[in-house]
């Protein structure tokens, strides 16, 4: 099907544009040299992907922090590997993660190729939970900030997606009204319901090829947006 009433689209970065596992490793690879870490990257990242995602699964709903996503993730994971790392080491570590996050610039699959599609015939938006310091810079060191008219940041409202509050700050931000926009994301629960339930249509790239139960728009490549738009 085609959605005809869309003009304005708004895209999740992180896991659906911005290549997050890529870059994420490539700066772990560069802070663990930096800081004397006697790790195997692929080792850590092993341990270290599913407890991030959980800690994001409970920073979305309010259940940790901001400083302790960033503190318990390495910390859980380092833990998990039995590799004994200090506290104030485990900090710097959280610190240089973050510096270094986005001076990696590799996008999924497509990217370039359905912005270049989209971008003369839609206004983009993003909206994303990632943190606020380091979200502009993923797009501007990736070659992507230019496609874009709005950039909406849970930091910068107050509240995460899916909370309806973000959405709303979203379509304020870029001039919009629900009934001619639609969302595009990885995550279930936080791109494609939270839009729903706020009234908006959605469709899931489903980066990780999950089963997933239930009737919803989903692509499993970028390219295949094409047939929506």
């Amino acid at each position: 099907m085609k959605f005809t009433e869309v003009q304005h689209i708004f895209f999740d970065l992180d896991h659906t544009l911005w290549d997050f596992d890529k870059n994420s490793g490539l700066a772990f690879s560069s802070i663990f040299e930096k800081n004397s870490i006697a790790v195997e990257l692929e080792v850590f990242l092993e341990k270290y992907t599913p407890i991030n995602a959980n800690y994001w699964k409970l920073y979305r709903e309010d259940k940790v922090t901001k400083a302790d996503l960033r503190y318990g993730r390495l910390k859980e994971t380092f833990d998990s590997l039995e590799i004994n790392v200090s506290d104030d080491q485990i900090d710097r570590l959280a610190i240089d993660y973050i510096e270094h996050l986005p001076n990696h610039n590799h996008l999924l699959e497509g990217t370039i190729e359905i912005l270049d599609y989209l971008h003369p015939r839609y206004k983009l938006h993003i909206i994303t939970n990632g943190f606020k310091e380091v979200q502009h810079r993923k797009m501007e060191s990736s070659g992507i900030l230019k496609y874009f008219n709005s950039i909406t940041t849970s930091e910068d409202v107050g509240v995460k997606k899916p909370h309806r509050q973000i959405f709303e700050v979203a379509l304020k931000n870029a001039a919009a009204r629900v009934e001619e926009s639609i969302m595009i994301g990885d995550n279930l629960e936080a791109d494609v319901m939270g839009a729903q339930n706020f009234g908006m249509p959605a469709i899931l790239y489903n980066y990780y090829r999950q089963e997933i139960q239930g009737d919803f728009h989903q692509v499993l490549k970028m390219k295949d947006l094409t047939k929506y738009f």
